[in-house]
């Protein structure tokens, strides 16, 4: 039997426990949909783990253009959800198409990356094209955060590809220089978030209501939290989305600063052996795949615990394997899975080696 590196195993099964004991107390009715998702992930974690590296690296130029038809799903076929059009309904369960793309899209700039190396001026710009147009679709859904997070899995990448200096400098120029131009390109509740994120306490039954309920959640819960079903920000809904984007503040409202911090320490764990795979892999291709995975999953966990605890804007990001939902958790699935194979051919004796 192949066995999943056993780090990333360890993290998927103990955030999908501690997930389920939180839906226990905060959403009882979603819980069975919940463990279904984890069962189902598991499945295919193991089953994409169990698969050889070379099997990824053969699909990663067809990733891109299945990608692209995952994500015009929604535009077409979607289902409106309080202006947003991200979700396709199949049956009673809601799948989010962009969360299956984050794992091609990693295949795909990894193959992209290897191929057409950024160091050349006319490469980067290749790069830059084959990245805007998902992005471009993801954002026209609207979906910022997802937007953000692909954002952050290929800059973590195109940097280990071997971005030019200059070219660091020169997009940290343009960004002070666009800043001003930021009003015109955000819809006006993603711009009210931003601005109540400097301070909520200009519109506190608005834009700013979800950040001062979910930090006066985070704060009641002081040492060992209030207990499971005790928790009075969420099950007297003043928190809103409090199984979703606010699991992190139920939590800790319930559990407590021990409760908060053993899920800072496993998802930490979880970052840390992807961010060491990729530091020590022999193979570029494989590089590329671990520190795509680490930035994706490393961006959806700061900005969520970090919107939850009031030092970053809203965004509508899910915190990886904790927070309720099926389409992040398979997605999840599949990133760990692609980098537990990858993981395995790491660790695979040479069959033969010339010295």
């Amino acid at each position: 039997m192949k066995w999943p590196d056993p780090w990333l195993l360890f993290s998927y099964l103990t955030c999908s426990t501690i997930s389920l004991i939180v839906l226990t107390s905060i959403a009882p009715d979603k819980l069975l949909q919940q463990a279904v998702m984890f069962a189902l992930g598991l499945i295919i974690f193991w089953y994409l783990s169990s698969q050889e590296s070379a099997v990824y690296q053969a699909f990663s130029l067809l990733a891109y253009p299945v990608s692209l038809v995952l994500l015009l799903l929604p535009l077409i076929f979607g289902s409106s959800v309080r202006g947003s059009a991200r979700w396709i309904p199949i049956g009673s369960f809601q799948l989010q198409p962009a969360e299956l793309a984050k794992p091609l899209l990693i295949l795909a700039f990894t193959n992209f990356l290897t191929h057409f190396s950024p160091r050349r001026l006319r490469n980067l710009l290749l790069n830059l094209a084959l990245f805007v147009l998902p992005a471009y679709l993801i954002y026209r859904q609207p979906d910022l955060g997802t937007a953000l997070s692909l954002f952050s899995l290929f800059a973590v990448q195109i940097f280990v590809g071997g971005l030019p200096l200059w070219t660091i400098l020169f997009s940290f120029a343009l960004g002070i220089v666009g800043y001003r131009y930021l009003p015109h390109l955000l819809h006006d509740y993603q711009l009210a978030r931003l601005t109540t994120f400097l301070d909520p306490m200009e519109d506190p039954l608005g834009a700013g209501y979800n950040v001062i309920q979910s930090v006066i959640a985070v704060g009641s819960g002081s040492l060992f939290g209030k207990g499971l079903g005790h928790g009075t920000q969420s099950h007297l809904r003043f928190l809103p989305e409090n199984h979703t984007d606010f699991i992190f503040a139920s939590l800790a409202e319930e559990l407590g600063l021990v409760g908060s911090t053993l899920v800072i320490l496993i998802l930490g764990a979880l970052l840390y052996r992807l961010l060491s795979l990729g530091t020590h892999s022999r193979a570029p291709f494989a590089r590329l795949v671990f520190f795509g995975s680490f930035g994706v999953l490393a961006f959806q966990t700061f900005v969520n615990i970090g919107m939850n605890i009031g030092i970053a804007p809203v965004t509508g990001v899910t915190l990886p394997l904790i927070s309720y939902g099926g389409s992040s958790i398979l997605g999840t699935a599949i990133i760990l899975g692609i980098a537990s194979s990858f993981a395995r051919g790491e660790n695979s004796p040479l069959l033969l080696e010339i010295k």
